[in-house]
């Protein structure tokens, strides 16, 4: 048997696996990037990080559904782009392929923290238009196909590294949001963020989480992920990552079989702990040789028809 390959090129960018640490989950510190990659991650993307230190909201901020969602609204919690950049320092220091997230309210105050974040040497950036429960960020910005357009090329206008936009499935036409970033110099696009969601305490009659409205992620989204990202293959030209529900292997290669070239992994993490992406990595090129691809890059959308896949680019 010959085990198939599963490096990854992804917008310039060479990966030892298609796994990448969701921002969000274990990414606090420099020495937590490191400890993701030390267990099997083939890069990292950060916390998101804006312009100034945010609290985020009070507590109770997740609720967790065994294995199959998890409810949260943290509410971008950072420390700010003054003081993240230490633990970026850290974790490039290790050798670790860092990409950093940024979010903001507008395209000129993202731009000028990507601007700063790209200068600490993180490999690309990638732009949080997708948080569904922060006021005046995330969704609320990138819900928009025309601001999002402005958001990307006002950063990729500002540095030099590539820029990937996520984006948020809270929309009816997610696909224009994909060709909006693609319109606007996106290098790749991220898909999805988490599904705007609401849990009740039946005995005290509101919301479970202190915010109210939260963002269900888990396996309980990934069909909708694998969904939109057959849609954007199907429209775009630039690279996809797959986001949301990846547990196996298995749900890894059905996310490159809708189109997408790396998968982030981020709510497997908080149930099952970093060795999660150990396990992936040693699974992933099993399963492909049993599946009959000689590798990773082969089975990117190999469930498209042929004729919707001739010609697309890396």
């Amino acid at each position: 048997m010959t085990v198939a390959a599963v490096e990854v090129e992804l917008a310039g960018i060479r990966l030892r696996n298609p796994f990448l640490l969701a921002s969000g989950i274990w990414g606090e510190s420099g020495e937590s990037l490191k400890g993701a990659f030390d267990a099997g991650a083939g890069g990292v993307i950060t916390k998101s990080i804006g312009a100034e230190p945010r609290d985020g909201y009070p507590n109770p901020t997740i609720e967790a559904y065994d294995t199959w969602g998890m409810l949260n609204a943290m509410g971008l919690p950072n420390p700010g782009i003054e003081e993240y950049p230490r633990e970026i320092a850290v974790a490039l220091s290790a050798g670790v392929p860092t990409i950093g997230s940024v979010f903001a309210g507008d395209a000129d105050s993202f731009a000028d923290v990507a601007k700063r974040m790209a200068a600490t040497g993180v490999l690309a950036l990638e732009l949080n238009l997708s948080c569904p429960h922060a006021k005046g960020l995330g969704s609320e910005v990138g819900s928009d196909p025309a601001e999002v357009e402005r958001v990307v090329r006002a950063v990729v206008c500002a540095v030099s590294v590539p820029v990937i936009a996520k984006i948020t499935p809270n929309t009816a036409d997610p696909v224009a949001l994909g060709l909006a970033a693609e319109r606007g110099g996106a290098a790749a696009i991220s898909a999805i963020n988490t599904l705007r969601a609401l849990a009740i305490d039946l005995t005290l009659r509101r919301p479970v989480l202190a915010h109210g409205l939260g963002g269900l992620s888990g396996a309980a989204i990934k069909p909708v992920g694998v969904a939109i990202v057959w849609q954007l293959y199907e429209a775009l030209r630039i690279p996809i990552v797959g986001v949301g529900g990846i547990r196996t292997a298995d749900d890894a290669i059905e996310y490159a079989l809708a189109g997408a070239r790396a998968v982030e992994v981020g709510t497997a993490v908080a149930f099952g702990g970093i060795g999660v992406f150990g396990r992936l990595a040693s699974e992933l090129p099993l399963r492909l040789d049993a599946l009959g691809f000689s590798s990773w890059a082969a089975a990117v959308g190999a469930a498209h028809p042929r004729s919707a896949s001739a010609g697309r680019t890396a």
